[in-house]
């Protein structure tokens, strides 16, 4: 089984779970030879139908304790850009696609994407963009981010959302 994860941590992301679940980025997802599609969908009003066929199944759920069973059992994970799903999901060293929010004002969350893009940890794309990424994306040329360093990351953000130089 090969499985897809999407998450939107407790935030409502329904631009990325109607995107996700439209039946162009199905067919994608399908044509990439996942068979298992869960969301994890968070306060959000766009709440899919679970589904299962002979060939693909579609699991949703708002929120769990942890992510961690979900996350060691994907084997792509498509997150919101939360600096708290993006760490837990390269320190777990699954291939990720940070979705950015675009209605988010002020959003510090693309700067900490484009940073970790440029560093070779993650791909970064918008909902409308996000069919496209995953037909050119190669998930091979993504870098292992180095685990067990917390501090370098939260120092790292610091300086994304400006309050060190």
């Amino acid at each position: 089984m090969k499985c897809l994860f999407v998450t939107v941590g407790t935030t409502s992301f329904d631009d990325l779970i109607a995107r996700i679940t439209a039946h162009d980025s199905l067919q994608i997802i399908q044509s990439l030879g996942y068979n298992r599609l869960v969301l994890q969908v968070g306060r959000g009003s766009v709440v899919p139908e679970p589904f299962r066929t002979e060939s693909f199944t579609l699991d949703v759920y708002r929120y769990k304790d942890s992510l961690k069973e979900d996350l060691e059992k994907a084997d792509l994970v498509i997150s919101h850009a939360g600096a708290g799903s993006c760490l837990e999901t390269l320190e777990k060293r699954k291939p990720l696609i940070v979705v950015i929010n675009e209605k988010l004002m002020n959003n510090h969350q693309l700067e900490l994407a484009k940073q970790l893009y440029k560093d070779g940890h993650l791909f970064y794309c918008t909902c409308s963009t996000l069919p496209g990424m995953l037909q050119s994306m190669d998930l091979s040329t993504l870098k292992c981010f180095p685990p067990g360093q917390p501090e370098k990351f939260s120092a790292f953000l610091d300086i994304v959302v400006g309050l060190k130089k």
